[in-house]
């Protein structure tokens, strides 16, 4: 940029949501022209490592033969380029399912995998010292295109947790720890819209991990611990409304999978996840307790513990 003879330098990028914002450097000068230098440079890195990493995507996918439906990773890839895993967000249910695979080598059952919900769990605050720049859902989920709007709730007072599209089974739900014994949704500041509030959901999402969406190109998402997520199942399959049978048949078969598969391979997750779930109440332990009887009881005799 030249004003009045000199010229200046900006660093200017899209945010997501396609706004511009540009950054002043300074002054053009050699040490400004370093600076431009080492930053092509650095996209040409950076542009050689995304083709070899979209590369290795495909081939984890195709020897898994895992496909994560367009237009739910479209709106993954949306909140994950917005900042939302970033800031603590944590996906959850069957595309957590799903990616859990990916990083344990496991290529689950296709029928364990259907789903049309995309699910983000976060709390409410954050612990950090520096917060990173909020992520507005709803801005992406505008700036996506699709048509998804907010689902009303009962009481029309509360505000929308839920986003869907009309004619389309796709939704997003937007969903954070259950911490009194209200079920008004909670205000999440940093992502811009209200949580609905789970109980034992607590469990689920305390130390999360990094896991890779493999498709197109790969997405870096936060998903629960493998060995949490198992036991969170048990759980929920009791917990659950008598109507939702198919989904409680579902919860008990990926803990079957996953559990099964930890046992083999990694026993030494189990027994701590076992103890800080028992240890959060007698209620806890007794869903938990129920869920791994059902579970025996559908798929067969499970010793979680030698």
């Amino acid at each position: 940029m030249t004003r009045t003879g000199d010229e200046y330098v900006y660093f200017q990028h899209y945010q997501p949501g396609g706004q511009l914002v540009q950054l002043y450097v300074g002054k053009r000068c050699e040490q400004a022209e370093a600076m431009m230098r080492e930053q092509a440079d650095a996209r040409v890195d950076a542009e050689e490592l995304n083709y070899h990493l979209k590369r290795l995507s495909a081939q984890v996918k195709a020897g898994l033969g895992m496909v994560t439906d367009k237009s739910m990773y479209r709106v993954i890839h949306g909140l994950a380029d917005a900042g939302v895993f970033r800031n603590s967000g944590v996906l959850i249910g069957t595309h957590a399912f799903q990616t859990i695979g990916v990083m344990l080598g496991k290529r689950w059952p296709t029928d364990s995998m259907a789903t049309s919900d995309v699910d983000i769990a976060a709390e409410k605050k954050l612990s950090v010292a520096i917060l990173p720049p909020p992520s507005d859902i709803p801005a992406v989920l505008e700036s996506l295109k699709m048509g998804f709007l907010p689902v009303p709730r009962l009481n029309h007072k509360e505000p929308s947790t839920t986003y869907s599209i009309r004619k389309s089974r796709l939704r997003l739900d937007i969903l954070t720890p259950k911490t009194t014994t209200s079920d008004s949704p909670v205000f999440i500041r940093r992502f811009n819209c209200a949580a609905a509030p789970l109980p034992y959901l607590s469990y689920l999402v305390e130390n999360p991990v990094q896991a890779v969406i493999a498709d197109t190109e790969p997405l870096l998402v936060n998903v629960p611990q493998p060995v949490r997520y198992a036991m969170h199942k048990l759980i929920v399959s009791q917990v659950r409304d008598v109507s939702a049978a198919a989904k409680s048949h579902k919860d008990l078969f990926q803990s079957n999978q996953l559990l099964t598969l930890l046992k083999n391979e990694r026993p030494g997750d189990i027994q701590p996840a076992w103890d800080n779930l028992v240890e959060r109440g007698p209620k806890w332990k007794k869903c938990a307790e129920a869920g791994l009887a059902e579970m025996q009881k559908r798929f067969g005799e499970f010793r979680l513990f030698e």
